[in-house]
């Protein structure tokens, strides 16, 4: 249960709440009572499909953007922009960054960047992060 717990608070953080999929993992690790692979994985696997699920968001559903309801305002989509600009694809490593990697997976959507190399770079960035955390508590 802790793992799944886990899975869609990362999952949530890359989406829509301004959540902390970092502090739950470090507290879970610190706790040594779980399987750190099984929270790598679970905290991984869950922040990148929410981020999936943002570049969705931007290729599909861009036509909602003025929409009360959508997750991001155009204030966020206009930053994003001006990031994903300045940087280019590069800036999807970045996509765990607060506040503004959210937007970025989006605008990669809006942009229409090619799926496999959005998930292999927001993938290489997520899972270094947690890389890092872990190497550093533990």
């Amino acid at each position: 249960m802790v793992y799944f717990s886990l899975f869609t608070i990362s999952f949530l953080a890359a989406t829509i709440l301004p959540a902390s999929s970092e502090i739950t993992l470090a507290s879970l690790f610190l706790t040594n009572n779980f399987n750190a692979l099984g929270l790598f994985l679970s905290a991984s696997f869950g922040n990148i499909l929410g981020s999936v699920f943002n570049w969705f968001l931007g290729f599909y559903l861009l036509f909602y953007t003025s929409k009360s309801w959508f997750p991001f305002n155009q204030i966020q989509i206009d930053k994003a922009s001006k990031w994903f600009k300045k940087f280019g694809i590069w800036s999807l490593l970045f996509a765990w960054v607060p506040i503004v990697g959210d937007p970025i997976t989006l605008v990669a959507g809006i942009l229409k960047i090619r799926f496999s190399i959005f998930l292999f770079l927001v993938s290489l960035g997520k899972i270094s992060r947690y890389f890092f955390l872990y190497y550093f508590l533990i």
